[in-house]
């Protein structure tokens, strides 16, 4: 078939064509080995947790922290924010576990998606933040080090949501929609999240694959992040806020093609106003905070660590940590001149008995310009150092 026979062809069955280049969903979310139900869901949060914690660990180990510390933090971090993750989503999404015909056994079943990122980053940085006080290890220098691993932990999250057929957006007609499919039990009943797929295409359920979207952005803003911090050598947190402020502006963007259940305010999705807020916030204290990035030093545990809110304890620890790099400058300015003294001094008094071996070039020179000197200072040499007659062979 030629190419302009393939063009028309396109053009004539513009609707067919479409559904050969749509994206199918996976026929199912979850196998079984046995009794024991194994959910894709499940298994693409716990890779985003093991790649977050790995590239975390490389980055704080690379700016100079103690090894297994972002391990250690993260016995803390990860319940805090599964937690918190699934305490947002039944917040905002009330209706489903509480409202008429809901089930509120249902807020406890986790595995069937629904954990909100505000949520998880909110309650996991508490739980961070306990981790590093316990530890004794700066939170805002821990937030830079794991911020590029949070989002790919995030991105490979997305993942599950392809799997549970869910945060999809509205219908289209786009070469790139999302087929969703319906799922039927064993026998025979609809059942989205534990069903298999019979092949059929419904297609009045072609929609934008948000879902991928997501994944895409928060991929391009892991190498954006890896990029401005070897650039530009960002701490203080600075970083953390600059992964917000990214996660934020593409969550908007993508809330507003979104099309699945969520709570409305004023017509627009709340997680739609939570972006904006959160999006504020974090460029203001991207641009508020302490410039340049912490000394290796300032990585390793302090018992003196000050609290959050003991403001002028944190800022004499920021203006001691800005005055280290000075004071070790310092001593290397003055070394060369330091270490040149002493033998400056010993050279001007060859007659001081301090130093039992003396300088054989020195020595050599003063036997050159007065032998009977040198016979007479090795007089006494051979008294006192009697039990070093090499040395007083030398002299």
């Amino acid at each position: 078939m030629t190419f302009p026979v393939l063009a028309d062809t396109v053009v004539a069955h513009g609707a067919s064509a479409s559904v050969l280049a749509y994206i199918p969903s996976p026929p199912r979310g979850v196998w079984y080995l046995g009794p024991i139900p194994i959910r894709a869901y499940a298994l693409c949060i716990i890779a985003g947790i093991i790649a977050a914690i790995w590239l975390g660990e490389r980055r704080w180990t690379a700016r100079g922290g103690r090894p297994g510390s972002v391990m250690d933090v993260a016995m803390f971090a990860v319940p805090f924010g599964l937690v918190g993750g699934r305490l947002y989503h039944v917040a905002t999404d009330w209706e489903k576990y509480f409202g008429d015909g809901g089930h509120p056994m249902n807020a406890f079943k986790v595995w069937e998606g629904g954990l909100g990122i505000w949520g998880a980053v909110l309650l996991g940085g508490i739980g961070a933040w306990i981790g590093c006080r316990f530890y004794k290890i700066p939170l805002p220098a821990f937030g830079d080090a794991i911020a590029p691993g949070v989002l790919l932990a995030q991105a490979i999250g997305r993942l599950g949501n392809y799997f549970n057929q869910e945060l999809y957006g509205r219908r289209t007609d786009l070469p790139w929609g999302l087929e969703i499919f319906q799922r039927f039990d064993a026998d025979g009943r609809l059942d989205m999240m534990n069903g298999v797929s019979n092949g059929v295409v419904d297609h009045s359920m072609i929609v934008q694959p948000t879902f991928l979207y997501e994944l895409l952005w928060n991929l391009i803003g892991v190498a954006l992040l890896l990029y401005v911090d070897k650039r530009f050598r960002i701490g203080h947190g600075r970083l953390f806020a600059l992964y917000v402020a990214i996660y934020c502006f593409g969550r908007f963007w993508v809330e507003l093609l979104r099309d699945d259940d969520a709570t409305h305010i004023f017509g627009l999705r709340v997680n739609t106003y939570t972006s904006t807020i959160v999006f504020v916030c974090a460029i203001a204290y991207f641009l508020l905070a302490t410039r340049g990035r912490e000394q290796p030093a300032d990585l390793q545990p302090r018992p003196d660590r000050p609290w959050p809110w003991q403001l002028g304890a944190l800022r004499a620890a920021g203006a001691s940590a800005a005055a280290a790099p000075e004071s070790d400058a310092a001593p290397s300015e003055s070394g060369p001149a330091d270490a040149e003294t002493p033998d400056t001094e010993a050279d001007s008094d060859p007659a001081e008995p301090a130093d039992p071996k003396p300088d054989t070039a020195d020595g050599d020179d003063n036997a050159v310009a007065d032998p009977a000197a040198a016979a007479v200072e090795s007089v006494p040499d051979e008294t006192t150092e009697s039990a070093e007659p090499a040395d007083a062979g030398k002299n």
